[in-house]
């Protein structure tokens, strides 16, 4: 099994992960990554006022270096009346 570490980006910050989960394989993390976006997406923080866009990511790493990163963009598109 390999350990897998799951950094949290939002926007410019990045919240390292210590931990990380031992995995069957790459399936796994990719898994492991889009649950954590998915939860990320369900409770953002957003700055007041809020921005136009908004970046969040999980960059995922193993002990040898980076392995993916699964992206979510959250824009604001307003329309003329």
């Amino acid at each position: 099994m390999t350990r897998y570490y799951f950094d949290l980006r939002d926007g410019e910050e990045l919240a390292p992960d210590e931990e990380g989960l031992e995995l069957n394989g790459m399936q796994a993390a990719q898994m492991e990554a889009a649950k954590s976006v998915a939860d990320m997406v369900r409770d953002p923080v957003y700055p007041s006022p809020p921005l136009h866009n908004h970046r969040m990511a999980i960059e995922v790493r193993d002990d040898k270096g980076p392995v993916m990163q699964l992206k979510f963009t959250f824009e604001i598109e307003k329309k003329l009346q």
